[in-house]
């Protein structure tokens, strides 16, 4: 589990937002109470992420039930398994049961697609990363759903790197000058990352001094020129436009890291479903 996020606070806000004033239905038919075993049962093949906090879910409901992980988080798994079996009173594993499904068939899609990448990638020279494009709350644990599936993170947020984009050279004046001013006014050995659209900004980019370059929507074999014009300076990194059908071309042009937004903004989410047992 992440430890820079109070996980129980965004169990709780979820909790909040599904249950409202309580679950009518249970309240209605009465069986809140009543005793019951359920499984989490997984649809598809895939990695497993969220096991934790849906143990945290159950628990903030009902501290006596009994929540047991049978595929904890990075592990695999396949359909038609049971992933965790729960007991104890009817009432709070129905309270509990879409928000944990919630959690994990979002955290698991975005490992399982993380392991995609890294597979289709097939090069244990280059780094498969995560970007910022996270769900706004989430993003720490989307990040950590990430390295479950084999993946790295890139920056956590604004305040642990410098990355120079385009808006910022627009405002500045061009590539070479920003990383200049960036490396006279860092804090200690902050990373200078440089976003470019050109091999003849990367090359510039190295030549002032960028720690990391980044290719943005480069296609494989003008990555390769990028790679061949920074000659080893800086580590280049592919950024933008980066699928499963292509990644394995990126992979192999020279470059070093590649980052791919869609590992948290577009990965599929996995079918999971909570079946009480008779």
């Amino acid at each position: 589990m992440p430890t820079n996020v109070d996980w129980d606070d965004v169990v709780t806000r979820a909790l909040e937002e599904d249950l409202g004033a309580g679950d009518v239905t249970t309240e209605l038919l009465g069986v809140g109470n009543v005793p019951a075993r359920a499984a989490i049962v997984a649809h598809d093949d895939g990695i497993m992420f969220g096991m934790e906090v849906a143990r945290r879910v159950f628990r903030q409901l009902e501290r006596k039930l009994v929540f047991k992980a049978v595929i904890e988080d990075g592990q695999k798994f396949t359909a038609g398994r049971a992933v965790a079996r729960l007991q104890g009173p009817a009432g709070a594993i129905l309270a509990g049961e879409r928000v944990a499904l919630n959690f994990i068939q979002r955290l698991s899609g975005i490992a399982t697609y993380t392991a995609a990448f890294v597979a289709r990638a097939d090069n244990v020279a280059v780094t498969v990363l995560d970007t910022r494009k996270t769900t706004p709350g989430l993003r720490s644990l989307e990040k950590a759903a990430v390295k479950a599936g084999g993946g790295e993170n890139h920056r956590a947020g604004l305040y642990d790197g410098i990355m120079i984009k385009d808006n910022h050279k627009r405002l500045y004046g061009g590539v070479g000058e920003a990383v200049k001013r960036a490396l006279e006014k860092r804090r200690s050995r902050m990373p200078i990352f440089v976003e470019v659209e050109t091999v003849e900004e990367a090359e510039a980019a190295a030549a002032a001094g960028a720690d990391v370059i980044m290719l943005d929507n480069f296609d494989a074999e003008a990555a390769h020129l990028a790679c061949l014009a920074v000659g080893g300076r800086a580590a280049v990194e592919v950024s933008g436009g980066v699928k499963l059908a292509n990644v394995a071309a990126f992979a192999r042009s020279g470059a070093s890291r590649i980052s791919v937004g869609a590992l948290t903004h577009s990965a599929p989410a996995l079918d999971f479903s909570l079946e009480v047992e008779a």
